[in-house]
């Protein structure tokens, strides 16, 4: 399991960091139009809309930027933010949905947990 939680650590940082890239672009592509139209009213419109945008997605890019580092880690908040995160990865179809089920999958295993967690109970024997 060591292998796969560096894995999903590095598709968590990776898919952020995307997210912060393709934020930038749009900014980037929606200032040049309104520079390039020649009209100030749709500069300023364009540049605000860019960077709401882009804004927006760094907001939500940034916790998986610092959860995939904790994960690196081995923190266990960085687990649990990572699995919050993975959840929402499934909506974005359909590299997203991969990801995320993938991620989901290998940080609720029980090995996961024991290796996030030792001191938790090991399992009965009795069952």
């Amino acid at each position: 399991m060591e292998g796969h939680i560096t894995v999903v650590g590095a598709l968590c940082i990776g898919l952020s960091v995307l997210g912060i890239l393709v934020g930038g672009f749009i900014f980037a592509i929606l200032s040049g139009i309104g520079f390039l139209a020649h009209d100030q009213d749709a500069s300023l419109v364009l540049s605000t809309i860019g960077f709401i945008i882009a804004c927006f997605l760094v907001i939500l890019s940034v916790p998986g930027i610092i959860g995939g580092i904790g994960l690196l880690h081995r923190r266990e908040w960085a687990r649990i933010l990572v699995l919050i995160i993975s959840a929402l990865h499934l909506l974005n179809i359909p590299i997203g949905t991969a990801i995320g089920a993938y991620s989901i999958w290998v940080l609720v295993q029980r090995e996961t947990v024991l290796l996030f967690n030792p001191i938790l109970p090991a399992p009965s024997t009795l069952a």
